[in-house]
């Protein structure tokens, strides 16, 4: 009965945690709603899980578990959020030569540019703003790689979005 107790607290701390991880990231992101309800599953499971932890309280390995299991939780809330990628992501790249024409591939790949020259220290520069889901932030991190290698790449979440061009594409 004592390792199926430990197993217990862990997955109820795995589950609760990982819960928690996704409704603050959600809060963070604007998805009030669905962190509302996402936090009534999280309470109730929290609730479940310190009742037991309380009734055990007599093993220390109870309280390992607990921890291990708060740990886990955070990981795997953090690798679900990953998986989701919920949100945008706008990266600003800057690169040495004006003359390249990777706004135009960037757009062929089929990511919206904005860009610009630029004066740098050592002379003009080339300045791009790419906004994009954070689904696809690594196949566009991958392309900037490939086009520009040596480019100087910025990378922020944007919280809100308002207007252009892209942003009826991006929402769909």
């Amino acid at each position: 009965m004592g390792y199926e107790i430990i197993l217990i607290i862990v997955g109820i701390n795995i589950l609760y945690v990982s819960f928690f991880t996704l409704r603050m990231i959600l809060v963070i992101k604007g998805y009030r709603l669905l962190a509302s309800l996402l936090s009534m599953v999280e309470v109730f499971v929290y609730l479940k899980g310190l009742a037991i932890v309380l009734d055990n309280l007599d093993n220390p390995l109870n309280l390992a578990a607990y921890c291990i299991g708060w740990g886990m939780g955070v990981y795997l809330g953090c690798r679900i959020e990953e998986y989701l990628a919920l949100g945008y992501v706008t990266l600003q790249v800057v690169v040495d030569s004006p003359e390249l024409d990777l706004p135009a591939k960037m757009r062929e790949h089929g990511f919206g540019v904005t860009s610009w020259v630029a004066d740098g220290r050592d002379g003009k520069r080339l300045v791009m703003q790419v906004l994009t889901k954070r689904s696809n932030e690594q196949k566009l991190w991958m392309l900037i790689n490939n086009l520009a290698p040596k480019a100087f790449v910025i990378s922020f979440e944007p919280k809100h979005l308002k207007g252009g061009f892209w942003v009826n594409r991006l929402r769909g």
